[in-house]
């Protein structure tokens, strides 16, 4: 089974998504006009996150703690600590680059959400790729095959692997057995997604904040104690990523592909940008203007990866610990790097932190797997509790499977979500593009933005009627 997923893994991600992802982001960036440069420091702007929660949307802040729980998860821990293991210190040079792209690929996917979203149950707005693939393209069938994956992968793989992550560090670290951890897990999420979506964005809205602070202030003190390290870390880093590291032992070829592909893929699993999943969020909020959720997730992406995976990387290579011989892999790898600094308080920590990072994404992944189950079903009282109940399942199951199974089965959903999603991406970049633009139009003039529908001939008899309003004013 290893083998042949393996191989699967290897083909879709060595021959097809690596350029695929690369390309799309290297076009969309210059189709932008490098919008992530220019207005980087837009990112951080309050009238980003200003408007507030009604009936209808939640806040775009709200909606950043969304698709930020989904994102901070095992990919910014574990998934960092796998890919140095096995890629080498180079393999977090291509995750930054994979990032930077990135930025722009969320942009359009997610002024896309935004433009295409549609009303669900009680009139609240909901949207994704699916969306778009229906309405944008017309091609409902695309819609559907997506919305299969999106349910696949985060309301059980992904889930899986998260509680598989929680039980590995409750064993470490506490010495909790994985049987233990998977019926008190398999509790805290029946409560939560029983709360349904409402529930989760408002333990997005508190919890994500505090632990990725939490997590910031145990990185510094850790790569603190060992600062007169960190510019010769740094070296290393980009010397591995193009195989100055390697060329000495004659592994040149070998070890640049797998600082590529570790990296690549670890930083789309953390950053999520291209997959599909954080416009989901990004759609449930009301905003005035579409552009505005691109901008808060190209935000979210800068966060995820470029905080809080470096982060992760800079903790392991400044301590030392990947050169030790029979160094171990995953959680206990930040462990081992943590605990000369942290001494014995550091396992309570460390575990209090890994299950914060999985659950809200644990969280976060419900949340789109409910959107899309319902985007192709609209699911009865009773069809929705059986879901909840297989949710529940295998999160339970997930405490107790193999890691690497795992993570070979996430990657190739996601790069199979990637592809449908980034073949939309591109197919609706020049509707994304222009409502950007119109964006930083009105900017320049001085003005709130505020989208007007009627200002775009093409998208007439494509958007749900009701969901944008010309008259609205910005709340």
């Amino acid at each position: 089974m290893n083998d042949l997923l393996d191989f699967f893994d290897t083909i879709l991600w060595s021959s097809i998504l690596i350029y695929l992802l690369c390309g799309t982001g290297i076009y969309l960036t210059f189709r932008l006009g490098f919008l992530q440069f220019r207005h980087f420091g837009h990112l951080f702007s309050a009238t980003l996150y200003k408007q507030k929660h009604t009936a209808r949307g939640i806040s775009p802040w709200r909606a950043l703690c969304l698709s930020l729980a989904s994102r901070i998860g095992t990919g910014n821990l574990t998934g960092v600590a796998i890919a140095i293991t096995i890629g080498g210190p180079g393999a977090i040079f291509w995750m930054w680059i994979i990032a930077v792209f990135n930025m722009a690929t969320a942009m359009i996917e997610n002024t896309l959400a935004q433009v295409y979203k549609g009303n669900a149950a009680h009139e609240k707005f909901r949207g994704g790729p699916a969306y778009y693939m229906e309405k944008g393209l017309g091609m409902r069938w695309m819609g559907i095959l997506f919305s299969f994956l999106m349910v696949i992968s985060c309301g059980f793989i992904f889930s899986a692997l998260q509680a598989n992550s929680i039980a590995q560090a409750s064993f470490h670290l506490l010495h909790v057995p994985a049987l233990s951890t998977a019926c008190i897990l398999s509790v805290l999420v029946a409560i939560l997604i029983f709360g349904g979506i409402r529930a989760i964005t408002w333990l997005s809205k508190w919890l994500l904040p505090l632990m990725a602070f939490a997590y910031l202030l145990l990185a510094i003190w850790v790569i603190g104690h060992h600062i007169e390290k960190l510019p010769q870390v740094l070296l290393l880093v980009f010397k591995s990523a193009f195989g100055l590291q390697q060329a000495a032992s004659g592994a040149l070829a070998y070890g640049i592909t797998q600082a590529i592909t570790q990296g690549m893929q670890r930083g789309a699993f953390a950053s999520e940008a291209g997959v599909g999943s954080s416009p989901n969020a990004a759609a449930m909020a009301g905003v005035s203007h579409p552009a505005m959720a691109g901008f808060s997730q190209m935000f979210a992406v800068f966060i995820d990866t470029m905080v809080i995976c470096t982060a992760t990387a800079l903790i392991i290579l400044t301590s030392g610990s990947l050169d030790q011989p029979d160094a171990p892999m995953g959680i206990r790898l930040i462990q081992q790097s943590i605990m000369p600094v942290t001494g014995g308080w550091s396992h309570g920590v460390l575990a209090i932190l890994v299950f914060s990072f999985a659950f809200t994404s644990i969280a976060g992944n419900y949340a789109y797997a409910e959107n899309n189950l319902n985007f192709f079903h609209r699911s009865s009282p009773v069809k929705l509790l059986i879901f909840r109940l297989l949710v529940i399942s295998m999160v339970f199951c997930g405490c107790l499977m193999e890691l690497q199974l795992l993570w070979k089965l996430a990657d190739i959903v996601m790069a199979l979500m990637a592809i449908l999603n980034l073949t939309a991406l591109l197919l609706l970049s020049g509707i994304a593009v222009s409502v950007v633009k119109d964006y930083e139009r009105q900017r320049r003039m001085g003005k709130t933005p505020v989208f007007n529908p009627d200002h775009y001939p093409e998208l007439r008899g494509q958007l749900q009627p009701g969901v944008w309003d010309k008259k609205r004013p910005p709340r």
